[in-house]
């Protein structure tokens, strides 16, 4: 198995994703922030970019659903700061 650098991207993304989840989970990081949905967001098109390379339908499904969700966190994040 030869790794290419979409799949270097790939493993960034999942880095994210995981790590700002780890963080949350162990009370590191606030999720009604707007860093954790934006660096989700971020992990999620990382890990779509690395399925051009090496095609998925269920993992593209999930990160469309993720980047989806990431978003609404983000919109709702940035709202609410404001007030």
């Amino acid at each position: 198995m030869q790794l290419a650098l979409p799949d270097f991207v790939g493993f960034a993304g999942v880095s994210l994703v995981v790590g700002t989840y780890f963080l949350s989970q162990v009370g590191r990081m606030d999720v009604r922030q707007p860093l954790y949905p934006a660096l989700n967001g971020i992990g999620a098109l990382l890990i779509l970019f690395s399925l051009s390379h090496t095609f998925n339908a269920a993992s593209f499904v999930i990160e469309m659903f993720w980047l989806l969700i990431s978003g609404v966190g983000l919109a709702r994040a940035l709202f609410f700061k404001s007030k």
